[in-house]
């Protein structure tokens, strides 16, 4: 038997996932995902601090010429004979495929098209774009919508600067964006000026559409998204950091390298120029249905990510000492928030702390069959919910808010 069908024999359906660290060289890390202080270098200094981890992930990392082998690749763990093995989600997709993820996605992508990560960033990140799926296939890419959720548990501190701007303030024209990125090798663009910073606040979130403006702020996110690590950085100074040049055309056909035009066409400009982006794209979370049903049956789960086709996620709250079976119509990954407890055939905990290359019992993959017969989850805490974050693929049947 391969190593795939013993991972989903043994989990019944749900498999277990090892922690998937990615560094940044340009990022400083917040120090939020609970890895151990002695390990945010532990890939060496000229590679930067671990400042994210990428969940249920069959994406790699685009990390440059030093990217690590498997980078940003999820593995799953499988008990073979008396050793624990580990193979990539991605390869135990691509030979199992629908009996993983459903045949609904399979038959469809051929692939699990989303992942989520914490981004746990001490900065705000220089305000950048994703492109879309016309303009990212000219360089052989996807293109890139993505959400935030921010995760209480993890956000005992806001960072350096807890807001985001996004879009472009309207009555801006595209001349002074453009000349913005004209004089990006000048110092300071100051493209911010022609934006507008939210506050961020923990438990909500933002939907962020491929073509869109954004530059994250500091607050350590939760941030499904699909499978793509397209991007271009149009703010050349952010935090007193310089931003390589090489970043601005990070996206664009070599042919197309210096053409001003070409990255203003990028932007999705009616979407930027929204004067209701608070209205349009922020998320409170709403609940799955009638909290008063839900209470009663010892749970509570909310979605925090709804605005997207491409993807969506929930929160779980199982209340202390309750035991819930919990049905969806599609695959999903989890990961555990807080508290402890069992989830099928596993224990589930959520760790204080965690060595690089430790394994865990706190991220988990459900195929979409064992999503559709039910989740079986217990709280053996009689004082500690027991939360989890959810981050389902494209077009959720579920989802119909």
């Amino acid at each position: 038997m391969s190593l795939a069908k013993k991972a989903l024999e043994q989990g019944n359906g749900i498999l277990r996932l090892a922690p998937t660290w990615v560094p940044r060289s340009f990022c400083v890390p917040g120090r939020r995902i609970k890895l151990h202080p002695d390990d945010y270098y532990v890939l060496g200094g000229n590679r930067g601090g671990i400042d994210e981890r990428w969940l249920s992930s069959t994406t790699p990392a685009k990390n440059g010429p030093l990217t690590g082998k498997n980078e940003g690749l999820s593995p799953v763990v499988v008990k073979d004979g008396s050793k624990e093995e580990q193979i990539l989600l991605k390869d135990v997709i691509d030979e199992l495929k629908g009996e993983i993820i459903g045949d609904r996605l399979w038959n469809k992508h051929k692939s699990w098209p989303m992942y989520s990560k914490f981004f746990d960033n001490m900065g705000p990140l220089p305000h950048h774009v994703h492109h879309n799926d016309e303009k990212a296939a000219l360089i052989g890419q996807f293109g890139k919508p993505e959400a935030y959720y921010f995760p209480p548990q993890l956000n005992n501190h806001g960072g350096d600067f807890p807001y985001t701007f996004f879009g472009i303030s309207p009555g801006t024209t595209k001349a002074q964006i453009r000349q913005c990125l004209v004089n990006f090798t000048k110092g300071d663009n100051k493209i911010t000026n022609y934006s507008s910073a939210f506050r961020l606040e923990p438990g909500t979130g933002w939907d962020v559409p491929p073509g869109m403006l954004h530059a994250p702020g500091s607050m350590c996110t939760y941030e499904p998204q699909k499978a793509s690590d397209v991007f271009a950085m149009y703010q050349s100074l952010v935090n007193e950091a310089i931003i390589p040049e090489e970043l601005l055309w990070n996206g664009t056909p070599k042919d197309k390298i210096g053409d001003f035009d070409e990255l203003i066409d990028v932007l999705d400009w009616e979407l930027n120029v929204d004067p209701n982006i608070l209205q349009t794209r922020f998320m409170n979370p709403k609940p799955v249905k009638s909290e008063a049903e839900m209470k009663a049956n010892g749970y509570s789960e909310t979605w925090v990510c709804y605005k997207s086709d491409a993807f969506s996620a929930k929160e779980l709250t199982v209340l202390p000492g309750a035991t819930v079976t919990i049905k969806d119509s599609a695959a999903y990954g989890i990961i555990m928030m807080q508290g402890h407890g069992t989830m099928g055939v596993w224990n589930v905990e959520t760790p204080a702390l965690i060595r690089y290359g430790q394994l865990t019992n706190d991220e988990f993959f459900i195929t979409e069959k064992a999503a559709r017969e039910g989740v079986k989850i217990t709280n053996a805490s009689t004082t500690d919910p027991i939360v989890m974050l959810k981050h389902f693929g494209p077009e959720n049947p579920d989802l119909k808010l």
